[in-house]
């Protein structure tokens, strides 16, 4: 009588061992595309927050709240203006201070709070910013986007 064998075959383990191969190789560019495309919605969350202060500082000038220089155009000189605040008189002729920001926000592609400034005065597809004042802002990051654009470019 045969005696009954416990225990896997070479070939049943073989066998295992490639079809769990076949889906770690499958489940790690699934995993890689899903941890940059959370990066990339912070930054469209970081621009967007930036953008959006800046906007209310130039609001701020439009309804002469505030006064600034002519050469500025009503931008902001630097990102920090946003986080200092302005101070500012409202209707009942009350002194108050305005802030746009908090704190700067990191840039989540390059872990660093600098950003690429662009200001009103700097020509179309300029790298390097005048420092008039904050028109604009990007990533600084060479890297390109799930969808194949840079980040530079957003």
């Amino acid at each position: 009588m045969l005696a009954r064998r416990r225990g896997f075959t070479l070939i049943e383990v073989l066998t295992v061992t490639v079809i769990i191969t076949v889906l770690a190789a499958a489940a790690i560019p699934l995993a890689h595309n899903a941890f940059q495309r959370g990066k990339e919605i912070e930054l469209r969350r970081a621009l967007r927050m930036l953008r959006t202060a800046i906007d209310e500082y130039k609001k701020f000038v439009e309804e002469y709240k505030i006064e600034v220089e002519e050469d500025t155009y009503g931008y902001p000189e630097k990102l920090d203006v946003l986080v200092a605040g302005i101070e500012y008189k409202d209707r009942k002729n009350k002194n108050r201070v305005a802030k746009f920001l908090r704190r700067i926000p990191r840039d989540p592609i390059t872990g660093s709070d600098q950003w690429g400034l662009r200001s009103y005065q700097d020509k179309l597809g300029a790298l390097h910013w005048g420092g008039q004042n904050v028109w604009d802002v990007y990533s600084n990051s060479d890297k390109k986007a799930l969808d194949g654009t840079s980040y530079r470019d957003w």
